[in-house]
């Protein structure tokens, strides 16, 4: 089973809202906040391009939020 962590980035003085989202030993990625989009929807759809764009496929096993206010997605194998 793979995990992919996403974590809300606040904005700066020149950068918006993004998020960053990884998996273990693999490089990761910021995608800009959609503000048409709920969070968790905007965590869900980062996760799902990310699993795309490495491969994985678009299916994820689960989703849910962590205690630090991170989102996880699993993918089952």
């Amino acid at each position: 089973m793979k995990a992919i962590q996403i974590r809300h980035l606040a904005p700066t003085d020149t950068k918006g809202s993004r998020l960053k989202v990884w998996a273990k030993d693999v490089k990761p990625k910021i995608y800009s906040r959609n503000y048409e989009l709920d969070p968790k929807d905007q965590a869900l759809c980062a996760a799902q391009h990310y699993c795309l764009m490495l491969g994985w496929g678009p299916k994820l096993s689960g989703f849910g939020s962590l205690p630090n206010g991170d989102w996880v997605a699993t993918i089952g194998e």
